[in-house]
């Protein structure tokens, strides 16, 4: 598809697979430039990992604690919709004494101290990017990745801290100066203006956090206004059909359906599955992703924790993250109740993933007590979303393949988009924006007269 536009007139329209953000986005930008799509779904549902859920005693569950933007929601199309957050925050737990997140750290003068120093030594640009481990040394001292950083990483990931990617520490690279910048300007304007959740458009005091009315849903909803004759649900692609390096068609329910393109946002090892007829896509079967739980706990009360987000990366804590999201979304639970996100990460099928809700619950109480004496007083319940695809892990093993993924598929008329798609650390911010970037390449004739297989993903 050397160019997009030149097919535009044609009668094969672009398959999208996936209803999730990523999907709809795209399926929505190509329709608003005249492009025929068609919007492959394997669940029963849109939205994906971006659905919000509601039960009859008035709590919302998200997958995870999702904070968008005023920008983010204007630019769907929501943004009378949505409600102003006015507060967030995050702390670290260790060592029995909590610190506000990241500053607060900067305070234990053993952190600071051997953070200068570790930043003065000359460094050895092999050794840094030798793994992750070596990265967030380097970057935060020795003290502070060690007791801190990794143990988080690693309970986040799944694997050691030496066996990933330095890449990692990407996605959180930010200047200190502009996270001072924009916390003093929440404070004042008494909005939690968003730092650090924006790396595709700039972060500025008039972008802060907001939350949709009836849930994150709701921005999938908007975005599949007049795609529903488009969108077909409990669908699933059987195959994309490739010859010469160039997409033909998609095999659905045994059947094929001609295409001029195919815009994938499913996971990676399940794209290198699809394809059929070029090996181009195929080391993708190896990327993997962490599977995760998500407790919710329903108790009595309100301001349970300390801040919005509690970091714990001592391993006597079976979580690396606790979310009270009432106390910057007050809306998520009745007034004087709270949740309690607690991320447990997992493997398909262990004891973890195998529980019910109710011994999931009980589970985190038995871990919680420390932190919360009276939390068995206050329970009122707990449900758990699951989700096999949680996060990106960068292993070493394979950072070659992923390096080069992100130049592109290597298939001319096969996208990779979004969170799973792209295999990349980003929030629903960036996957909206990157996606938009790239649906408006694919409606433009290439800058060069390079080969389509060579078109690069935005990254």
């Amino acid at each position: 598809m050397a160019n997009f536009e030149a097919n535009s007139d044609c009668r094969a329209p672009v398959a999208v697979l996936g209803a999730g953000l990523a999907g709809l986005a795209a399926a929505a930008s190509l329709r608003r430039r005249g492009q025929s799509v068609i919007v492959y779904e394997a669940g029963k549902a849109i939205a994906g990992l971006a659905q919000s859920f509601h039960d009859d005693d008035g709590f919302t569950y998200d997958f995870g604690a999702h904070f968008i933007t005023n920008r983010l929601a204007a630019a769907v199309g929501i943004g009378d919709r949505c409600r102003t957050v006015r507060y967030y925050g995050e702390s670290v737990h260790i060592h029995g004494r909590t610190y506000g997140y990241p500053f607060g750290l900067l305070g234990n003068p053993r952190y600071l101290r051997d953070g200068l120093a570790s930043r003065l030594r000359p460094a050895d640009p092999h050794l840094v990017n030798r793994s992750a481990a070596d990265w967030f040394r380097y970057t935060y001292g020795r003290a502070l990745a060690d007791e801190v950083a990794l143990p988080l990483l690693e309970a986040w990931s799944g694997a050691p801290a030496a066996e990933l990617s330095a890449a990692v520490g990407n996605k959180l690279q930010g200047g200190i100066a502009q996270a001072l910048y924009l916390k003093l300007a929440a404070k004042l304007s008494g909005r939690a203006v968003a730092n650090g959740y924006s790396h595709e458009m700039p972060e500025h005091p008039q972008l802060w956090h907001v939350y949709p009315e009836g849930g994150l849903g709701t921005l999938c909803a908007q975005l599949a206004q007049g795609l529903e004759s488009a969108i077909h649900l409990e669908t699933p692609v059987e195959a994309i059909l490739v010859e010469n390096e160039q997409v033909q068609a998609v095999r659905v329910n045994g059947q094929e359906q001609p295409v001029s393109a195919v815009i994938s946002t499913a996971p990676c090892p399940l794209l290198a599955r699809l394809v059929k007829g070029s090996d181009r896509v195929a080391a993708m079967a190896r990327f993997r992703y962490r599977p995760m739980v998500f407790v919710n706990l329903r108790l009595e009360g309100r301001g349970l924790l300390p801040d919005t987000v509690l970091w714990l990366p001592e391993a006597k804590f079976p979580t690396f993250r606790l979310t009270e999201t009432p106390l910057s979304m007050p809306w998520l639970a009745p007034e004087g109740k709270t949740l309690i996100t607690v991320d447990i990460g997992c493997q398909v099928g262990d004891a973890i993933w195998s529980m019910d809700d109710e011994s999931l619950g009980q589970f985190c109480l038995d871990h919680l007590e420390p932190l919360i004496p009276d939390i068995r007083r206050r329970y009122l319940g707990a449900r758990a979303l699951k989700t096999p695809i949680a996060y990106p892990v960068y292993l070493n093993e394979y950072e070659g393949d992923r390096q080069r993924f992100e130049a592109g598929t290597g298939i001319a008329g096969l996208y990779s988009l979004g969170r799973n798609g792209e295999f990349a650390h980003i929030l629903m911010e960036d996957i909206y924006w990157r996606t938009q970037d790239q649906t408006r390449a694919l409606s433009s004739p290439p800058a060069s007269n390079a080969p389509a297989s060579t078109l690069a993903l935005v990254n």
